[in-house]
């Protein structure tokens, strides 16, 4: 039997929150005692900040390296060039093995959200660890199998169903319906099959409206109050709902977490014979020092007690799923490139990357914050730091760096050692959503190459720096005649 209205509507109203506290709370509070309150000045289409204290730094301390050294930047700028993606293997097994240690009563799948960043060589260490993928393309499909990774351990979950979605079926592809059209697709090319439904559980958390993909604003999921109609087309085409999928966006908070598994069990309720329930992902990681990262085991076990409650009341024992992506490979991956420019006006001295949102994009897209770690050709200036805006190499203003945190349009300084033309600069936490997310070939610049750092200290080429005869071999010369 589903909870009463009003028991789901006081759900909604706890979760609702929970939420507003962690999203707003981080606007008005203060980083380590430095309060990020500022006067903000618009020229052109970006705002300037004019802080008491400078946005972005949380004390004096600079962002260190992560997994590289000193002589390890410098020896793949020697080797593959600048830009560089480099992947740390060591840390990406660890983040594995945190993953599969997330707390359930009856079985756990966990399943790397692969358009985290989806080159084959990640796909195959996770794979050999046992770790299963959620595809969000009929493409990523494709490139998912191509790297071995079995038909039966992809899970697709997509804004855009492929056409030929009925092939994979026959694979073994496991499909979550996101949306009514998808599900009567689905019922009319596998009457009678077995399917699963992503739900928009009516709640969302992220941290910032881009990030959050759940709640009325999200056009994530099935919206959980057509439940009626959904029955309907299952009815209609006799299928079998064998999993229900939610996710929310991006968040740590535990009381969150909990909450929306109370209400995703109450739709687990609504079909008997569901014996999987997928929570996603979307697990806060910090990047910066001053980030807090998801707990898996502090969010995880009240979750295990309501699928233990829930067992209990029912007589299902449910398998849990989760979809980690940011979790597993942000802190992994960092990207070498080189101080090509620097310039100077009477507001900021402005430090100028071969790089930027061609290969990270989300400080323009979210004003997501990275840390930046300038590697001195002149040793001497290691101690000394100096406060810059750092931007990247295309023609356009957005490209930046160090944008005030969740304010892609606010450009902020950023203390950092003092630094200067061929100067290495490491862009850490570069592992989740750049190498796969960027704006690659804008202005014409080339895909970055992609190396893993192997144990022995050993790096592996994974992906080839593109050359512009790459770029270019799709288009085609209009004939003469065209152009006469």
């Amino acid at each position: 039997m589903a909870a009463p209205t009003s028991m789901r509507a006081l759900l909604l109203l706890v979760v609702s929150a929970c939420l507003a506290t962690a999203f707003l709370q981080p606007h008005f509070s203060s980083f380590e005692g430095r309060s990020i309150h500022s006067r903000s000045i618009r020229r052109g289409g970006l705002i300037v900040a004019a802080a008491d204290g400078v946005y972005g730094e949380s004390s004096e301390e600079l962002e260190k390296l992560r997994f590289l050294t000193p002589e390890l930047v410098e020896a793949v700028a020697n080797e593959f060039g600048t830009p560089t993606y480099v992947y740390d293997m060591s840390t990406l097994t660890a983040s594995a093995k945190q993953a599969l240690a997330f707390p359930n009563a009856f079985g756990l799948t966990v399943r790397y959200a692969m358009k985290a960043s989806p080159n084959a060589a990640i796909l195959k260490l996770f794979n050999s660890l046992g770790l299963h993928v959620d595809a969000s393309s009929g493409y990523e499909i494709k490139r998912a199998m191509r790297a071995g990774v079995p038909p039966s351990h992809i899970s697709l979950s997509s804004q855009e169903l492929p056409s030929d979605f009925d092939e994979y079926v026959a694979q073994g592809v496991q499909i979550n319906a996101c949306s009514i059209s998808q599900l009567k697709r689905f019922g009319q090319k596998c009457p009678g099959g077995k399917v699963g439904l992503r739900f928009n559980p009516g709640v969302g958390s992220g941290g910032t409206g881009k990030t959050n993909v759940g709640g009325p604003s999200s056009a994530f999921g099935i919206w959980h109050e057509l439940l009626p109609e959904v029955k309907a087309v299952v009815a209609t085409h006799d299928l079998e709902v064998v999993r229900i999928h939610t996710h929310i966006g991006s968040g740590s908070d535990p009381a969150v977490w909990q909450n929306v598994a109370t209400l995703s069990l109450d739709l687990v309720r609504e079909f008997p014979k569901v014996m999987t329930l997928n929570l996603g992902g979307g697990y806060k990681v910090g990047r910066m020092s001053y980030e807090a990262s998801t707990d898996l085991l502090k969010i995880g076990a009240p979750v295990q007690k309501k699928f233990e409650d829930f067992a209990q009341e029912t007589g299902r024992k449910l398998h849990l799923e989760v979809e980690p992506g940011t979790f597993l490979v942000a802190n992994a991956g960092a990207l070498v490139c080189a101080i090509q420019d620097k310039t100077t006006t009477s507001a900021h001295t402005f430090l100028k990357l071969d790089a930027g949102m061609t290969e990270v994009l989300r400080p323009s897209l979210y004003g997501a914050q990275h840390p930046l770690i300038v590697i001195p050709k002149d040793k001497t200036r290691a101690e000394q730091t100096a406060s810059y805006v750092v931007v990247g190499h295309c023609c356009e203003s957005g490209d930046l760096l160090t944008p005030a945190p969740g304010e892609a349009d606010t450009i902020a300084e950023r203390k950092m050692t003092v630094a200067d033309i061929g100067d290495l600069v490491v862009v850490e936490g570069s592992g989740a959503y750049c190498a796969g997310m960027s704006t690659k070939n804008y202005n014409s610049f080339p895909e970055a190459p992609e190396v893993m750092y192997a144990s022995g200290g050993i790096f592996h080429l994974i992906r080839r720096r593109q050359t512009l005869d790459q770029t270019l071999q799709n288009e085609l010369d209009l004939p003469a005649s065209a152009l006469s």
